[in-house]
């Protein structure tokens, strides 16, 4: 009897909130291959590490949307115990990632640590995690280097803290800039298509259309759209 199930998907994916600040780490892997990345494991990582063994996937790579600390903190760790790359984010967030040990302490992450990422992504560049190819958008204005990652066979994007449900990022930071993160969404992220869906940096999922119709700050009939 032909079995008239449907294949699984190229790319699998878990949200993770992690540290007092409930940022989504976000653990996606090619179904082929079981290789991973974790993007954005701001700290709990014994959490993170047996999520990746609960779903039997090999931790490949770290990938960074932002040097912010709740998002890459304890990334230099996490990437020095498993023995993999981290990429990710942008240059322009450097100096984010060099306060991560000041910021862990004001913020209450201990252990966080400076790193340097074994590639800086740039836009239009390609990630891949097992066989799975992921494009990478630079997304300015939340931080300078802040990037964006697509995988349009799933009609998935990982946006950090760019756009959320019903929000945007804050832009109140040094070297925020409003003006470019609208920019970003509207030339970077709509391109991609209503049908995407997205995973923030915080809070629960949504999908371009329906921010497109509803989000306070970037909707359409806010910003004048056709």
């Amino acid at each position: 009897m032909t079995s008239t199930a449907d294949p699984l998907p190229p790319l699998h994916a878990v949200i993770i909130p992690v540290t007092a600040l409930q940022q989504n780490c976000t653990l996606i892997w090619c179904t082929k291959t079981m290789r991973g990345a974790f993007t954005d494991p701001g700290g709990d990582l014994e959490r993170l590490k047996s999520v990746a063994l609960q779903n039997g996937v090999t931790v490949e790579k770290l990938l960074i949307t932002h040097g912010h600390i709740d998002h890459c903190g304890l990334a230099g760790v996490l990437a020095a115990d498993l023995g993999v790359p981290i990429e990710g984010p942008h240059p322009d967030d450097k100096f984010w990632i060099d306060q991560a040990p000041a910021n862990g302490a004001k913020y209450g992450l201990d252990g966080a640590t400076a790193f340097t990422p074994d590639r800086w992504l740039f836009d239009g560049d390609e990630v891949t995690v097992g066989d799975l190819h992921l494009k990478v958008y630079h997304c300015p204005g939340h931080t300078p280097g802040h990037i964006v990652f697509h995988h349009a066979p799933s009609n998935l994007a990982i946006v950090g803290d760019v756009l959320f449900q019903g929000s945007i990022g804050r832009t109140d930071f040094p070297r925020g800039d409003h003006a470019d993160l609208i920019r970003s969404i509207t030339s970077r992220l709509w391109p991609l298509g209503n049908q995407t869906a997205f995973i923030p940096g915080h809070g629960p999922m949504s999908t371009f259309a329906h921010e497109r119709d509803r989000n306070a700050y970037v909707a359409d009939r806010i910003l004048a759209l056709d």
